[in-house]
């Protein structure tokens, strides 16, 4: 691969690497840090790109390098949700939660999981499903879906209370989002960009976030790229359509463990 189509192969799968690295750590500076250090360090030595079966695993791979260097850590906060998060995190089991990630979110085969994490198939396999167990377990809530498409509400809500969650109600624009979130007060929000009367999920989760304060949020959109650009406070949460069935119960479980996101500004 000639070092230009590697640099476009790089940037291709950039924004997705910050996603993944927004997840693991709550926090968009946090994780952009992290992307930064792993640009870094293949403009350095491109030999783990160079070597992997595929450039986008490569990226990742270096990424988990650093990641596991320097100790795992999330945003420190003495108080508030961060704080709760630490402490849930501390809880899994060692590289559980990176495993479900790379695997439900960002669509990597067991195999590349395994290659990206430097262990065997098997043992990415394992971490998995004991991540999706030990977060399942380990909190439940409150969720609210903004969805303007009834079909796909439907099924929203039946993955969201399969894990054990209570649906609190669908809303299908941003007026009806902002005052069902008024009367029931929920502990998640799902929503989706664009709503049935063109309004934005967005401004409806802003809204509802200025009056009912800090919670997580997940959004689900047709266009990832458009919103993964740096060039504002991004989700760290995002699932794209079509979604899975596995990428939703990961992005809920993780959202709701890990109760600290940052959230778009409109």
């Amino acid at each position: 691969m000639t070092k230009a189509d590697l640099s476009q192969t790089i940037g291709a799968a950039l924004p997705f690497l910050r996603r993944y690295a927004r997840a693991l750590t709550g926090s968009q500076t946090t994780g952009d840090n992290y992307a930064a250090a792993t640009l870094e360090a293949i403009l350095a030595s491109r030999d783990e790109i160079a070597t992997a079966s595929d450039p986008k695993v490569g990226l990742f791979k270096v990424f988990h390098g650093i990641w596991i260097s320097t100790g795992a850590p999330v945003v420190e906060d003495d108080n508030g949700p961060r704080a709760k998060a630490q402490a849930r995190l501390n809880a899994l089991t060692t590289n559980s939660r990176e495993a479900l990630l790379l695997h439900t979110i960002e669509d990597f085969t067991l195999a590349q999981v395994g290659e990206i994490m430097q262990i065997e198939t098997s043992e990415a396999e394992h971490l998995v499903g004991l991540a999706r167990q030990e977060m399942a377990d380990a909190v439940s809530g409150r969720v609210l879906i903004i969805e303007d498409e009834a079909i796909i509400a439907m099924d929203l809500e039946s993955i969201v209370a399969d894990l054990g969650h209570q649906v609190v109600g669908v809303a299908r624009t941003r007026t009806g989002a902002v005052d069902l979130a008024s009367r029931e007060t929920p502990d998640l929000v799902l929503a989706d960009i664009q709503l049935a009367d063109n309004s934005s999920g967005i401004d409806a989760v802003n809204d509802i976030l200025r009056e009912l304060g800090h919670r997580p949020v997940i959004f689900i959109t047709a266009f990832p790229e458009r919103l993964l650009t740096g060039e504002r406070p991004e989700p760290a949460f995002l699932i794209s359509k079509p979604y899975s069935e596995e990428q939703v119960r990961s992005a809920v479980s993780q959202a709701m463990f890990f109760s600290s996101t940052e959230t778009l500004k409109a």
